[in-house]
C-alpha cells in the first residue's frame, strides 16, 4: 500500500500510515472513535448554542467556557475528517501545505487552552474570593483581552512551530507514522539532526504547561481556603461544584497534555504518541461538555430549557 502511494506521491507529500488497519476489528475502533467523535461534535455545539441563547449564562464564566468548547471543534476539525477521509477512501495523502495547517492549529489550540484554563481558573478565584471587586476586575473588555491573549499566546507558539519544522530537509521516507501530522512524528523523517529543536520543544512545553498550571493551583489553593471559611453550606456546594467541573477538565487535559510533551524524545514511541494524540483530540473534547453539562446546575437547566425550546 505504502509503495503504491509512493509512485503517486510528490515531493511535497507526506503519506500518512492512519490510526487503523482494514481489519474487521480495526472497522469496529473505527466505528467507536466515529461514534465518540460525533458526539463531542454535537455536544460542544449544543453547549455554545446554549451559553448563546440563554440570557442567565452570558457571564465571563461561560464566555471562557463557550471559547472552550470551539477550541475543542477547532481541534477535531483539523484531526478528525482527514482521519475518516484516509480510512474510508484510503486516501493517505497529504501534501505539506495541509500538513503545515494541521501542525499550526493543533499547536494554536493547545497552547491556547493552556492560557484558558488558567485565566478560567483566575475567574473562579476573583469571583469566589473577592465578590464584590468581580464586576470590576473581570470587566467584559479584560475578559475579551484575556482570551485574545491565550490565543495570541497559542498562535506565537505555532508560528514558530511550523517554521522550525519545515526548515528540515525530509530527504528520506515521507511515511508519518501517525493519524496526522504532529511535530514528533514529523521530526522522525528528518535527515538532519532536529536534537536541539525537541530539547528547546520540551523547554517551551514545559514553560507553556507548568505556568498556567501554577496560576490554576494557586488560584484554587485560595479558592479552597476561602470556601472552607464559608458559613452557608449552600455557598459551599455551589461553590465546590462550579469548581470541582473545571478542575475535571483541568486533570483531563493537563494529564493528556504532560504525557504527551513533557517526555523526552528518546522516550516515545509512534503507538504511544498516537494514544495520547487519541486522548486530547477525541476523548477530551467528548468530556469536557459533558462535564459541565452533568455536574453544572445552571448548564444543564439552560440546556433543558433549550432542547424543550427546539421541541416546541
Amino acid at each position: 500500500m505504502a509503495m503504491g502511494l509512493w509512485n503517486h506521491t510528490s515531493f511535497s507529500d507526506f503519506i500518512l500510515l492512519g490510526l487503523f488497519n482494514r481489519s474487521p476489528y480495526d472497522f469496529f475502533l473505527f466505528s467507536l472513535v466515529l461514534l465518540v467523535s460525533f458526539v463531542a461534535l454535537i455536544s460542544n455545539i449544543l453547549l455554545v448554542l446554549t451559553i448563546h441563547a440563554d440570557r442567565h449564562l452570558h457571564t465571563p464564566m461561560y464566555f471562557f467556557l463557550s471559547l472552550l468548547s470551539i477550541m475543542d471543534l477547532t481541534i477535531m476539525g483539523t484531526v478528525v475528517p482527514k482521519m475518516m477521509i484516509n480510512f474510508l477512501l484510503d486516501h493517505q495523502l497529504i501534501s505539506r501545505g495541509g500538513c503545515a495547517a494541521q501542525i499550526f492549529l493543533v499547536v494554536m489550540v493547545g497552547g491556547a487552552e493552556c492560557f484558558l484554563l488558567a485565566v478560567m481558573a483566575y475567574d473562579r478565584f476573583v469571583a469566589i474570593c473577592h465578590p464584590l471587586r468581580y464586576p470590576v476586575l473581570m470587566k467584559w473588555k479584560t475578559c475579551c483581552l484575556l482570551a485574545l491573549a491565550s490565543w495570541i499566546g497559542g498562535m506565537a507558539d505555532s508560528i514558530v512551530d511550523v517554521a522550525v519544522v519545515f526548515s528540515f530537509p525530509y530527504c528520506g521516507s515521507l511515511e508519518v507514522d501517525h493519524f496526522f501530522c504532529e511535530v514528533p512524528a514529523l521530526l522522525r523523517l528528518s535527515c538532519a539532526d532536529t536534537s536541539l529543536f525537541e530539547d528547546l520543544i520540551y523547554a517551551c512545553c514545559v514553560l507553556m504547561l507548568l505556568l498556567p498550571l501554577g496560576v490554576i493551583v494557586a488560584s484554587y489553593a485560595r479558592v479552597l481556603t476561602t470556601v472552607i471559611r464559608m458559613p452557608s453550606t449552600e455557598g459551599k456546594q455551589k461553590a465546590l461544584t462550579t469548581c470541582s467541573s473545571h478542575l475535571a477538565v483541568v486533570s483531563l487535559y493537563y494529564g493528556g497534555a504532560m504525557f504527551s510533551y513533557m517526555q523526552w524524545s528518546s522516550a516515545r514511541t509512534p503507538v504511544r504518541d498516537r494514544a495520547t494524540s487519541i486522548f486530547y483530540t477525541i476523548l477530551t473534547p467528548m468530556l469536557n461538555p459533558l462535564i459541565y453539562s452533568l455536574r453544572n446546575r445552571e448548564v444543564a437547566k439552560a440546556l433543558r430549557k433549550t432542547l424543550g425550546g427546539w421541541r416546541t
